[in-house]
């Protein structure tokens, strides 16, 4: 059994001024764009293609929410014909998960033919443009899962804050706490070291600061710049690093319901924490984890001593963030049918227990333990 640890970098990132000049590298090469109909339609895709002067583009523009298997399929149906030397993904998670299946399996069809992945992310949140993660969709079944490989990490990510400008505040907040889950779930995950704590923990840094600023004025370029930053340090952590039941939780109620991602995760995340740290039923073996979170608490600028107090500082610190951005304390808030949803408690444990998510999680939960917390998250 493998004891030793590794951490390996893989992604160009390029950030500062003038950044999409970056894309003149690919003249006179044959470039596939995947992305959505609003991107396509609203700006974004006309300002990349302005950069990509002498290359033959074909552009995708079909990617949606959850990417299914079925958009899967025509992207990598008409990239197999196409045969690109680039594809670039422009979007939100939703277009770069999209983009690294579609090449997943483009590459498959031909390995020979070397290509390469740009990522240039629309919102803060996800942090696909750097991770070996991208979340699929099955609606026949109603489930999400997250394929992991190392091919699927983008050879470059382009962090331009120009893009997430016009985000609308509530988007801002979904992907915002997205990232702030993010970055938790690496601090206290099973592969965590200190070389992914070194990016999840300045990720929380510039989040918790940033977020709020975002939200409240989308023009503010310094913190949306900070926000982007923090969405791909935290990236960087936990594909290192795994995540745990948080995402495993919310995989499985967003595959089943079809509720926003990163309000599901923030809805969760205080009821995790709780767990994880022995809070709600004093484990002896959860005192490290609470010690990590307590760590958490301080860096964000909660100076609270003590272990126990500093975790339920996180924890009053992150409902307070989900009380300023609209995010109601229960799943019941969403309006879910509460009926329908503690009915499928069994499947949605099961479904939580089998993602690969939840094998990165500091303590081990059992079907019993994780129906708890979708009771306690339902509200």
């Amino acid at each position: 059994m493998t004891r030793y640890q590794t951490f390996t970098p893989r992604t160009e990132i390029v950030f500062g001024d003038g950044l999409l000049e970056r894309l003149h590298a690919y003249r006179g090469q044959r470039v596939g764009i995947v992305t959505d109909e609003f991107m396509a339609k609203s700006g974004p895709l006309d300002r990349v293609m302005g950069y990509l002067d002498g290359c033959q583009v074909k552009v995708f523009a079909e990617a949606i929410p959850e990417p299914p298997l079925a958009t899967v399929s025509a992207g990598a149906r008409l990239f197999a014909d196409f045969r690109p030397d680039v594809v670039l993904a422009l979007g939100g998670g939703s277009p770069i998960d999209a983009a690294k299946a579609i090449l997943a399996v483009v590459r498959g069809m031909d390995p020979a033919h070397p290509i390469r992945l740009v990522a240039i992310p629309t919102t803060s949140g996800t942090g696909s443009e750097v991770t070996a993660f991208a979340v699929i969709s099955d609606p026949a079944n109603n489930r999400k899962f997250p394929l992991i490989s190392p091919d699927l990490i983008p050879d470059v990510a382009i962090l331009d804050p120009e893009f997430v400008r016009t985000a609308p505040p509530k988007v801002t907040a979904d992907t915002g706490m997205d990232v702030i889950t993010h970055a938790i779930e690496a601090v206290v995950a099973r592969g965590a070291s200190n070389f992914t704590d070194a990016f999840a923990e300045k990720a929380l840094e510039l989040a918790f600061a940033a977020l709020p600023k975002a939200f409240d004025k989308g023009n503010d370029i310094a913190a949306r710049d900070a926000m982007h930053q923090a969405s791909c340090l935290a990236g960087m952590a936990f594909t290192e690093a795994g995540l745990g039941i948080n995402h495993g939780l919310a995989h499985a109620i967003g595959g089943q319901f079809h509720l926003v991602h990163g309000r599901i995760n923030a809805i969760l995340l205080p009821h995790v924490i709780a767990w994880n740290a022995g809070l709600l039923d004093h484990a002896p073996e959860t005192r490290e984890t609470a010690a990590r979170y307590a760590r958490i608490a301080q860096r964000v600028g909660l100076d609270v001593p003590g272990t126990r107090a500093g975790v339920v500082a996180l924890i009053r610190a992150i409902e307070a963030l989900n009380a300023r951005f609209a995010i109601p304390a229960s799943l019941r808030g969403l309006g879910l049918d509460i009926g329908a949803y503690r009915r499928a408690i069994p499947d949605l444990a099961a479904a939580a227990y089998a993602d690969a998510c939840t094998a990165g999680n500091p303590r081990r939960p059992g079907l019993a333990e994780l129906s708890m917390l979708l009771d306690r998250a339902g509200g």
